[in-house]
């Protein structure tokens, strides 16, 4: 995707789970996102946007809070689902991503599928909606 499209806020929204930085633990990593931010702010952002065809949740934050129940016990149970939770009835469609931290990095190199077969998926599903 050129830089134009992703910063092109018509077609393109960045959605946090919180809407402050929530500080960071004693090992300097970031705190998670405040609890009362997405309940109070996700509902009404979501609705006054236009159409939303396609969330990418990014993160074990985001994934809780928008695929709910349907998520997984951890990371790996999520990701390995990521089929079933394109093609569940839901609207919108939610594809589930891993944080791009370097905390995740292990992850990545312990599982090659996800380069290999979620990523062009990813790339198509994106295509489609924009």
């Amino acid at each position: 995707m050129s830089p134009e499209l992703f910063y092109d806020e018509a077609r393109i929204a960045i959605i946090p789970m919180g809407f402050c930085f929530p500080g960071q633990d004693a090992k300097g990593g970031d705190l998670p996102p405040r609890r009362e931010c997405a309940a109070r702010w996700h509902g009404d952002l979501f609705a006054a946007l236009p159409q939303v065809d396609l969330i990418l949740a990014v993160g074990a934050y985001a994934q809780a809070f928008h695929l709910g129940a349907a998520r997984g016990k951890n990371l790996q149970e999520t990701m390995l689902n990521w089929r079933a939770h394109l093609t569940t009835a839901r609207t919108p469609r939610v594809f589930p991503l891993p944080h791009p931290s370097w905390r995740n990095n292990a992850w990545l190199k312990k599982n090659p599928w996800f380069e290999a077969d979620l990523l062009p998926a990813l790339r198509r599903e994106v295509g489609k909606v924009l």
